[in-house]
């Protein structure tokens, strides 16, 4: 099945990367599903009060406390979030002195977990679907390579840019073989309005670098196909992308996209999505010289 374009450690052994894990923390929290971004958050916040409910139970000078671990904890919690319930507080030089810089950590917590969160759930992320298969099959009597996409959601994708990209193995002339990428030109690019459904086709005419294809000669070559749609949601009225990878596996010779388009008695037009991955046989494909 289809993949994102998003590589794996399973397709890819990359040396030589020098080792900075922390470089782009707030790149990887982005990348990072909602529930564990704020996961992530959470644990850092039960740290920090950890760390200083150690601090409280070493230095002591906290009225009303038993000296237990548990209660310096919950102490380090009140004072953290300015909770401040009057039973426990500071009675030492150095029990104030921590209970400041807890303070200081906190609003600075606060404020960092604040925009962390807003950023999380403001980020726009898009509902594009793709077919599970690229099919090649017949359309209008030329060999024409056909994809799907659509928008999960009910709302349009503005002025929608779709790219479709053929990556493959080539040798050259002193016999290097290195990954050849080829932009294949589509019969409609945009689409005005991204819906539920938009056919994207390919004619392989004999300049297409598709032209005579087999599912052996594209394995053979490591075909991949990534595609990309980039456009504007209506709804927050930000730029929105998705994209997706092929293989040589997903491609379905002599087939093309079932239709999901019909009209009903009334003149109404019927959409039906369970359409959307199905493929429908066409005529087997002759690569004529």
């Amino acid at each position: 099945m289809a993949s994102p374009i998003r590589p794996t450690s399973d397709e890819f052994v990359i040396v030589g990367v020098p080792r900075t894990p922390l470089a782009d923390a707030y790149h990887l929290y982005l990348r990072a599903p909602l529930s564990l971004g704020i996961g992530m958050i959470v644990s850092a916040y039960l740290a920090l009060n950890l760390v200083f409910a150690v601090l409280y139970w070493l230095a002591g000078g906290i009225a009303n406390a038993t000296g237990s671990l548990l209660e310096a904890f919950f102490f380090s919690v009140q004072t953290m979030s300015t909770i401040g319930y009057g039973s426990m507080y500071p009675t030492t030089t150095l029990a104030h002195g921590l209970v400041t810089a807890e303070a200081v950590v906190g609003l600075v917590v606060t404020a960092v977990s604040t925009g962390l969160v807003f950023v999380k759930i403001s980020q726009p992320r898009a509902r594009i679907a793709f077919s599970e298969k690229v099919a090649i099959g017949y359309m209008n009597g030329v060999p024409t390579l056909q994809l799907r996409v659509g928008n999960e959601r009910a709302n349009f994708v503005y002025e929608a840019q779709l790219r479709v990209v053929l990556v493959r193995t080539e040798p050259t002339e002193e016999g290097v073989l290195f990954y050849r990428m080829l932009d294949l030109p589509l019969v409609r690019a945009r689409t005005a309005t991204l819906t539920r459904t938009w056919t994207a086709m390919h004619r392989i005419t004999p300049d297409s670098p598709l032209w005579g294809s087999t599912p052996e000669s594209l394995e053979a070559a490591e075909t991949e196909l990534q595609v990309t749609v980039v456009g504007t949601d209506d709804t927050t009225l930000q730029p929105v992308h998705a994209g997706i990878r092929y293989v040589a596996r997903d491609f379905a010779f002599d087939a093309r996209p079932s239709d999901v388009l019909s009209e009903l008695p009334d003149g109404r037009i019927r959409v039906d999505l369970r359409e959307f991955h199905r493929l429908t046989p066409t005529d087997p494909i002759v690569w004529e010289d």
